[in-house]
């Protein structure tokens, strides 16, 4: 008998991977966890049914969510990242000895537990020394925070469920006022193909742009996402961001990575026409 996980990306589209063994089935007080192991992308996490993590092709999004960046400010020291219970963000993030201090803040320590056991492709460095782990909702611990943190990258689940309130108005406002003079805010931004995924897309940008003084947008392929078309929002108080050309020391530093460069990165920031259209569009919920 074959066994083969599908995800419904619409109510007309499924995305399926054939799975080898059924490694963990587990629910926690937040969500379902579940991990598979398939001979075309290795293990896989799932989330209430929904892709989070291939060993395949997670280093696509680890790159873009960190490198985008901390090359845009080679300066950035202290970081909180919200989500990411997989430890890949980590990870990436700990390859620069410039950071001083992370705080991870993640809702469900079992998915952490979890992917200790099961992925230590992506959780090898989750118990590193600067790294502290905060097991709360990031919306009621970033509330108190004022001008501590150079890098804030919200790693979350889609806006539904534990991670709902990361896309709201009050935690972007927080962020705002957690982040220093110069401080960068990276968001997972869903995708812009699917009308229910576009429309989540629409209203956290439109959010972004009414409390940042730059908003941007870039994308990247990744294919066990929906549609295989990803975006990041990219959020600054200052001027960071301003000019993204301006990125060429990273390579100074010669840090080893499966899919960002420097030409990526000023590529990345061109969309395609029907993304700027639905970027200008607002949305109202």
């Amino acid at each position: 008998m074959e066994l083969w996980y599908s995800e419904k990306h619409t109510e007309n589209v499924k995305f399926s991977i054939k799975v080898d063994k059924h490694l963990v089935s587990t629910q926690s007080e937040f969500q379902k966890i579940d991990i598979f192991e398939s001979k075309e992308f290795g293990r896989f996490l799932t989330l209430d049914g929904l892709m989070m993590v291939t060993q395949k092709d997670e280093f696509i999004y680890h790159d873009m969510i960190v490198h985008v960046p901390m090359a845009t400010n080679p300066e950035i020291k202290q970081v909180l990242v919200i989500g990411a219970g997989d430890g890949g963000t980590i990870r990436e993030l700990l390859k620069y000895d410039t950071i001083e201090h992370i705080d991870l803040v993640e809702i469900d320590k079992m998915v952490v537990d979890v992917c200790k056991e099961f992925l230590p492709q992506t959780a090898s460095q989750l118990d590193h020394r600067k790294v502290t782990s905060h097991f709360e909702d990031g919306l009621k611990f970033i509330r108190t925070i004022e001008n501590k943190y150079d890098l804030i990258i919200v790693d979350s689940t889609d806006p539904f469920g534990p991670g709902e309130g990361l896309f709201s108005k009050e935690f972007y406002r927080h962020c705002y006022r957690a982040l220093t003079h110069s401080g960068i805010l990276i968001n997972q931004h869903e995708s812009p193909y699917y009308e229910s995924y576009a429309k989540a897309m629409q209203r956290a940008h439109q959010r972004i742009k009414e409390t940042f003084d730059v908003a941007k947008v870039y994308q990247a392929h990744i294919p066990t996402y929906p549609s295989g078309h990803w975006l990041f929002g990219f959020a600054s108080k200052g001027m960071i961001g301003h000019d993204i050309t301006q990125i060429e020391k990273w390579n100074e530093l010669n840090i080893k990575t499966n899919y960002y460069n420097t030409a990526l990165h000023v590529g990345c920031f061109a969309l395609p026409n029907y993304v700027l259209d639905l970027l200008e569009k607002s949305y109202d919920q």
